[in-house]
């Protein structure tokens, strides 16, 4: 432990002119006072870290000294391409390699170049899940991802949909983070074999083995969980609908839906807007509840054509929303 703090101490006095005693020990977390001592064992072991006294005072290496300690292993440089991603990372358990991998990165620059880590990460920003979630992280996704690295296989047990839990041995591929849910891309065997997708919210159990497994390389992570996610779009729009909605209401249709494609490659058949700018559009939904739910906001803005028991559901509900405001509010 002490080791890795050495050579993090060093390569952090190599990556700028100075530090002070404070500015070390808040990077290392550590106290001054083991700051103090570390430098006397860098300087004891020939790396000549010298302290400048006073206010303006601090560490830093003289005589254009330069370790070579920055070459980066496999964990690191696979960190260093998600460093945009830092909840992802945290997430992962990656967070310490992807911060060596990047104090190593930022002592192999060139002076004039070693603000520029700085500078992306005050220009760029990736916060994934969406507004009003808190997301959780699942409790096997850091074992899970030592496997996706390693080419390990995995046995886990499986909550399905229908909660009938089922056992599993997988070869994880890959990790795909989507809306602040964490999914993995693995190739199983048992009952069904291949590549299939699995949410890391429903492992209950995960043992990760010794057991390597040879990776197909032609397998191409983006553009599978690109087709799967198209089907499984596809496979949630079950029912259509049929509304008559104002200009207005039909740009907000892709944004209420949550379907932005689909409701857009509809309102494109649509025809003719009639006499008052309303136009006819049929709507894939995932079910009549889910349309009544994404509909309601839109109010006397769209109006239910088909199918008969979804129009008869907003009629209740507008008689009702008349009863309420007919009457005092005071309930006089």
């Amino acid at each position: 432990m002490r080791a890795a703090r050495l050579i993090k101490m060093v390569l952090l006095l190599q990556s700028r002119p100075s530090m002070s005693a404070s500015q070390l020990a808040r990077e290392l977390d550590v106290s001054e006072r083991t700051v103090t001592r570390d430098a006397q064992a860098l300087a004891e072991a020939g790396v000549p870290v010298y302290a400048e006294r006073g206010r303006a005072g601090g560490y830093r290496l003289i005589g254009g000294y330069r370790t070579r300690l920055t070459g980066l292993d496999r964990d690191e440089a696979a960190a260093l391409f998600l460093s945009g991603v830092p909840g992802a990372l945290r997430d992962m358990g990656l967070e310490d390699a992807a911060s060596a991998a990047r104090l190593k990165v930022s002592a192999a620059l060139l002076p004039s170049l070693r603000d520029a880590p700085a500078s992306a990460g005050r220009r760029f920003h990736l916060d994934a899940p969406g507004w009003w979630q808190e997301p959780e992280t699942p409790e096997h996704l850091p074992a899970v991802a030592r496997a996706v690295w390693a080419d390990l296989v995995v046995r886990v047990v499986y909550r399905r949909r229908d909660g009938e839990s089922v056992t599993r041995r997988l070869e994880p591929y890959g990790l795909v983070l989507k809306a602040g849910v964490w999914y993995v891309c693995a190739r199983a065997d048992g009952e069904h074999p291949g590549f299939r997708v699995y949410r890391l919210d429903r492992f209950d159990q995960v043992a990760q083995s010794e057991d390597g497994f040879v990776r197909d390389e032609s397998f191409d992570l983006a553009g599978f969980w690109a087709e799967r996610a198209a089907g499984f779009a596809r496979e949630m729009l079950r029912e259509t609908v049929v509304v008559r909605v104002s200009a207005a209401s039909a740009a907000r249709l892709p944004y209420v839906t949550g379907d932005r494609e689909s409701v857009l490659a509809a309102l494109d058949a649509a025809g003719e807007p009639d006499e008052r700018g309303r136009v006819t559009v049929t709507l894939p939904v995932e079910s009549y509840d889910v349309a009544f739910a994404q509909l309601m906001p839109l109010g006397q803005e769209v109006e239910v054509l088909e199918p008969a028991v979804l129009r008869e559901r907003f009629a209740d509900a507008a008689r009702a929303m008349g009863a309420l405001y007919g009457r005092d509010h005071r309930g006089e």
